[in-house]
């Protein structure tokens, strides 16, 4: 992360705001386009706009950026739904991170599926970058709710776990789609895999301490978390909430809360 704090420091100026907003709407005026269009017109302007990797070679490279741009659905209404509900996406993660990564997260994308399709000639559909930014969403905001069909309030985690599961039966029935599939959702790995790691191996150490504790005959009185900063132990205060660092030592909520307003 601090590379990234880095970069953006150096080139946030550059970054585009709304990118995931600016896209969503592009997807509506090509589907308003194509829905005005005959048969043979649509599918001859849907080919201008492809990623199509021979073409590219041949020095067509703005397929680079607007196969993005093609929707992944024409029914107009499920169009208009979607790309409201990416703009509200987008303005959450814009909060959350601010322009230059949501770019970095978009564009990171983008490399990845062009590479797989210059190199192998698999798909690449918009819909994996919407299902992207979906899973960043989930992740950041997970008991977040919206009206599934205008109606049903559901937590963005559901609506997550929901999408990866239409994916997973995708291939299910074509195995085909394991390593694209893979390849696409490359940003959303790079983003938030090392964190969740890092967060099942401290819970790991956690427990496995617990486990020796429990399982041996202490004397009252002995402590199982001491604050490496405070020295303050749950039988000090037993509203204290201990967290590992990544050196090993706990830290207690307190000495945390005190880093955290001394850092900002």
């Amino acid at each position: 992360m601090r590379f990234i704090s880095r970069l953006e420091s150096k080139f946030g100026r550059f970054a585009i705001p709304n990118l995931v907003q600016t896209i969503a709407l592009f997807q509506v005026l090509v589907l308003v386009m194509v829905l005005f269009m005959s048969r043979e017109g649509a599918a001859a302007y849907l080919g201008f706009l492809d990623l199509d990797p021979e073409r590219i070679m041949k020095g067509e490279v703005w397929r680079l950026i607007t196969h993005v741009f093609i929707p992944g659905n024409f029914k107009l209404i499920w169009a208009l739904l979607g790309t409201l509900f990416m703009m509200w996406i987008g303005r959450g993660l814009e909060e959350a991170w601010g322009a230059f990564r949501v770019n970095l997260y978009i564009f990171g994308w983008m490399f990845a599926v062009t590479a797989g399709a210059l190199l192998f000639h698999w798909p690449a559909t918009s819909l994996f970058l919407y299902q992207t930014l979906l899973f960043a969403f989930a992740t950041l905001f997970p008991n977040e709710e919206i009206s599934l069909y205008l109606i049903l309030p559901i937590k963005m985690k559901w609506v997550a776990l929901l999408s990866a599961g239409a994916t997973v039966f995708l291939i299910m029935g074509n195995p085909f789609w394991l390593v694209p599939v893979l390849v696409a959702h490359l940003n959303y790995l790079v983003t938030f895999g090392p964190g969740f790691l890092s967060e099942r191996a401290q819970q790991a150490k956690v427990m496995a301490r617990r486990s020796r504790y429990e399982s041996a005959q202490l004397p009252q009185g002995t402590f199982f978390h001491q604050c490496s900063v405070c020295k303050k132990t749950e039988i000090d205060n037993p509203q204290l909430d201990f967290r590992v660092l990544d050196s090993g030592d706990e830290i207690c909520s307190d000495c945390r809360a005190r880093r955290a307003g001394a850092a900002t």
